[in-house]
């Protein structure tokens, strides 16, 4: 079994066609119609990656991430047919790893989410290499977790591989190009989602991301992790 794939589309034919072409390449598929059937399915049922609608009745997909992302760093692909700016800022800033617009190939849609595996567990098999310390913060490269003392701070997959990059190149400044080859495993992508993470990361570890004190803006190359928290 190549993973367990959980859908929550309330379109039936889509959904079964979506887990048609991902159960021939191997995957467990659990699909549901609802973000609400989608938590209750997980209280049993664990799975390694959700694909999720936005259009959903009921609860809808931005809140479900949003709840969802309370607790778990499992990677989400939102498939919608909302394509606007908007949209795809809320879904990678709620917590999404992708966005896959609707109409698409279901050959290109499993690409994707076997590229969201394959980063996946590169992050979760990583070589052990200890903690990275800063203000009141540890980063653990082994268990791929985040602490502020000792509370969790929930991370996505890909907040966790720009946060690791970020520390391992503690002190150079990266520009975006170099920060998306070298979390995304790819020289070719919307660049601007690298400053959706920087923006989402901020958030979660800076007391004001107005004003940074650890993931700097560098002007004109781009970010630099000050790992002494501008003291």
């Amino acid at each position: 079994m190549q993973g367990k794939i959980l859908i929550i589309e309330d379109v039936i034919e889509l959904a079964d066609l979506i887990a048609l072409y991902l159960h021939k390449e191997g995957f467990e598929i659990q699909a549901v119609k609802s973000a609400e059937a989608g938590f209750t399915l997980m209280e049993t049922w664990k799975p390694e990656l959700i694909i999720l609608d936005i259009n959903l009745p009921g609860m809808d997909g931005f809140e479900f991430l949003q709840r969802y992302r309370r607790s778990s760093s499992t990677p989400v692909l939102i498939v919608s047919a909302r394509d606007s700016d908007e949209d795809l800022i809320s879904g990678l800033g709620g917590g999404a790893d992708e966005f896959v617009t609707k109409p698409f190939s279901p050959k290109v849609l499993v690409a994707r989410v076997r590229a969201l595996f394959r980063r996946f567990r590169d992050f979760e098999e990583k070589e052990p290499g200890g903690l990275f310390r800063f203000g009141p913060f540890v980063l653990d490269y082994e268990a791929c977790i985040l602490k502020k003392a000792e509370l969790r701070i929930p991370l996505s997959n890909k907040e966790y591989g720009c946060l690791a990059y970020l520390t391992e190149h503690a002190g150079k400044p990266l520009n975006p190009e170099t920060i998306y080859a070298g979390v995304w495993k790819n020289s070719y992508g919307d660049l601007t989602t690298v400053a959706v993470y920087m923006q989402r990361l901020r958030k979660k570890i800076e007391d004001d991301p107005a004003n940074p004190r650890y993931i700097e803006t560098v002007f004109g190359m781009g970010y630099r992790f000050n790992g002494d928290g501008g003291t």
